[in-house]
């Protein structure tokens, strides 16, 4: 809303502050992304010298030179001052490379590539000087070989010139020390082979929260703690990001037998995405603040999460299996607590009434009636949304517990309305927080009830339904819909029925029914979030047969570009085993590598980790079609968030509220890397394109899109967004082993070059 200022204040008190106050260290650190900065944010240079996607950007310490990595498998490096090409090394590396770094303290001139080749090579810049950007051939200072699969990520540690750590959709991750040795065997060299295995997750991804880890956790991302370089987080192929202490891990190992995961400190993942059992469902970047306190998780198919390392948001940021449970049902008391109606602001205590805590009171009096005639209108959905979020995560610490009970109310009617994906999820979250201020709200109980409706949850908007009546019998509409959702139960009980009659036999589709391919591959997700979020059915899922199937594949990876796509042709056999049964995995790439005794999880019960729930959720943007999407914290303190998108765009919000503040368009087809300069008003951003963008505050009206109101990117914020939560919401969910997946993207079933929009969908 642009009505609504920002809670960074006004620049030109901030300007005054640093004159009068010269003993406030941290006023340039505010200024750096200031809002009124970040809304004149507009392409300043646009770099060229790659040819082929660019995967990975990254700022050297002192943000005087930047780093990229491209699908060309050649590394640039830029002059930031001079915004130009100042060497571009030809790496050796056969695939894509999508990590590159400066290894710190080193001067800039050590720097590091991990790529798909599975490879991990470091090279001394000192050995280009004097050369031309054409004479770029160097060989590797050290060739680290011992990765099984692609490289997707590589961290450094401030202040560390020794170390470098990467994460392998093989499901390790490996700490390379350059002083040991300048380069390590390849995978399957048993003699020699290295030990330097920190985490071993071969057996650590999770289906659910309840699921003991048993599948391969091929790691997307991985990231160091700036402020304490112990901590050590990971992202993968499942919902949960998981931070370690890498102080408690065990010594470095081999991965000639596999080994049980470590336990970690903390796991991560919104409630709402924990217990989903979806294979789809993975993280495509991980990242701590620059404080490290917060941490920001970026999902495939989903939206950006914001989570506090340390949970200091209280025990309501933690939950275990059995709390999620309770958004489900409908009790009369709440955490073991019979709940009183709302105080009216007549007991605010007295210090409340100071001028400055009155005019915030004021003003969010005035955000909730805009909210509310936003309602009652039915337009202007995603600002009354916003006007909600600027009450409640601005300021509600200022605010009596009946008008947060008001905003509550009115934020769930609103998204239910809105119907974005997870929209449902957030106004069940949001009636729960307002019956714990008052458990006898009726507008809590009954928004509940159409909540669980609109999920197919029909027992528990029924029970909610009935509960709101209770509270006003007298209210005609809630009586209609008691009896709609009694009918609506009815009518689903006896489909269930009706189904479970005519189901046909496990003997019978183990041999009569033929699978299609569609029953192999996909499983449709559905248009609305209730078959995103309901329980999951699944046929024949114990059974162990091979298939031969033939397929038919389009490589274009864009299909709004006018390229004649390639074709694939040929056979492929499947064994599909049961789901869960990790002791047929007993294979391994080095060679004898069993399970991390199988009889581990049979003996003890396995006890679900508690999880720390998100913080705040930032939304807008679309993150299907590639997997090296970055959701990134701008500014040295962090105050804002940003992240590519599937559309070309990428999108800014406001930490504290989540509110959008910028979007900018990046790219032809989708943004992948946004990077943040360390200390001046500056982004780098890149993706399918084979060029860098540099972004500064450099447009002279500001704007909520870039370029200002002339821009030609201005046309409907709100309906670009909107068709990226479409696309959020239909995208299908693939049930194939995650590395068929990425053979069948990677072609590794024919030989040829890759075709050069590939990188889309890697």
């Amino acid at each position: 809303m642009e009505t609504c200022g920002f809670h960074d204040g006004n620049i030109f008190n901030f300007l005054e502050t640093r004159y009068y106050d010269a003993a406030r260290h941290d006023i340039n650190r505010s200024l750096q992304m200031h809002s009124s900065l970040v809304k004149r944010l507009s392409q300043e240079r646009e770099l060229q010298g790659h040819q082929g996607c660019v995967n990975s950007v990254a700022w050297n310490s002192t943000g005087s030179l930047l780093i990229s990595g491209s699908d060309d498998t050649r590394m640039n490096i830029w002059s930031y001052s001079g915004r130009k090409l100042l060497h571009s090394i030809e790496t050796g590396h056969s695939a894509n490379i999508f990590c590159a770094k400066f290894i710190p303290e080193t001067s800039d001139e050590l720097v590091v590539s991990g790529a798909g080749d599975a490879e991990v090579r470091l090279f001394n810049l000192s050995r280009l000087s004097g050369r031309g950007l054409d004479d770029n051939v160097i060989p590797p200072l050290a060739l680290f070989q011992c990765h099984s699969k692609r490289v997707k990520k590589l961290a450094v540690e401030v202040g560390n010139p020794n170390m470098v750590w990467s994460a392998s959709e093989d499901g390790t991750l490996r700490q390379h020390d350059l002083r040991e040795g300048s380069s390590c065997p390849p995978a399957g060299s048993s003699p020699q082979e290295c030990r330097n295995v920190l985490l071993d997750l071969r057996y650590g991804a999770k289906r659910s929260l309840a699921d003991p880890p048993k599948l391969t956790l091929a790691l997307k991302s991985c990231d160091i703690s700036a402020s304490r370089p112990h901590l050590l987080l990971v992202g993968g192929s499942d919902a949960f990001a998981r931070l370690y202490d890498r102080r408690m891990l065990p010594p470095l190992t081999s991965c000639r037998k596999r080994m049980s995961p470590p336990p970690c400190v903390n796991y991560f993942c919104p409630m709402h995405l924990s217990e989903r059992g979806r294979s789809g469902l993975h993280l495509t970047h991980v990242t701590f603040s620059p404080s490290g306190d917060e941490v920001l998780l970026s999902y495939s198919g989903e939206h950006v999460y914001l989570m506090n390392v340390n949970h200091a948001g209280g025990s309501g940021m933690q939950y275990t299996t059995g709390d999620a449970s309770k958004l489900m049902s409908f009790t009369p008391i709440l955490n073991g607590l019979e709940l009183q109606p709302p105080q009216s602001d007549a007991y605010k205590s007295s210090f409340r009434f100071r001028n400055n805590v009155a005019s915030t009171i004021k003003k969010c009096r005035k955000l909730l009636q805009f909210a509310d005639k936003c309602l009652e209108e039915g337009e202007n959905i995603f600002n009354g949304i916003e006007a909600c979020n600027e009450v409640l995560d601005g300021h509600g610490h200022d605010i009596s517990p009946a008008l947060r009970h008001d905003c509550l109310c009115t934020r769930a009617s609103l998204l239910l309305k809105r119907k974005w994906k997870n929209d449902v999820h957030m106004a069940i979250r949001d009636c729960y927080g307002a019956r714990r201020i008052d458990n006898s709200s009726f507008r809590a109980l009954y928004y509940t009830s159409e909540a669980f409706s609109l999920l197919g949850k029909h027992k528990e908007a029924l029970d909610f339904a009935v509960a709101a009546q209770s509270v006003a019998s007298s209210n005609s509409e809630i009586t209609e819909w008691l009896e709609n959702m009694k009918k609506n139960l009815a009518q689903a009980e006896a489909e269930r029925a009706n189904k479970a009659n005519d189901g046909v036999p496990r003997s019978e589709s183990r041999s009569g029914r033929a699978l299609s391919l569609s029953d192999i591959l996909y499983r449709s997700e559905a248009t609305s979030d209730a078959s995103q979020d309901g329980p999951t059915e699944r046929e024949d899922s114990d059974y162990d047969e091979e298939l031969e199937l033939d397929f038919e594949t389009s490589i274009s990876g864009d299909e709004e570009r006018d390229i004649e796509p390639n074709t694939l042709h040929g056979s492929l056999n499947l064994r599909i085993h049961r789901r869960g049964d990790s002791s047929r995995e007993t294979s391994c790439t080095n060679g004898s590598c069993g399970s991390p005794s199988s009889s581990h999880y049979d003996r003890t019960p396995y006890q679900p980790e508690t999880v720390i729930d998100m913080k705040q959720r930032f939304i807008g943007h679309c993150n299907v079609g590639t997997d090296i999407k970055q959701a990134s914290f701008l500014g040295e303190r962090g105050e804002y968030v940003a992240s590519g998108s599937d559309d070309g765009r990428w999108f800014i919000w406001e930490k504290q509220t989540g509110r959008l503040i910028k979007v900018l368009l990046g790219d032809e087809a989708v943004v992948n890397c946004v990077q943040c300069h360390p200390f001046d008003c500056a982004v780098a951003t890149s993706g399918i394109d084979n060029t860098i963008k540099i972004w500064t505050p450099t447009a002279s009206v500001p704007s909520i899109v870039d370029g200002g109101s002339a821009g030609p990117e201005t046309s409907n914020v709100l309906e670009a967004m909107d068709s990226n939560q479409r696309r959020l919401s239909h995208n299908r969910e693939v049930i194939l082993p995650f590395e068929l997946l990425e053979r069948f993207r990677m072609h590794e079933f024919t030989e040829g070059t890759l075709h050069p929009l590939e990188c889309a969908q890697t």
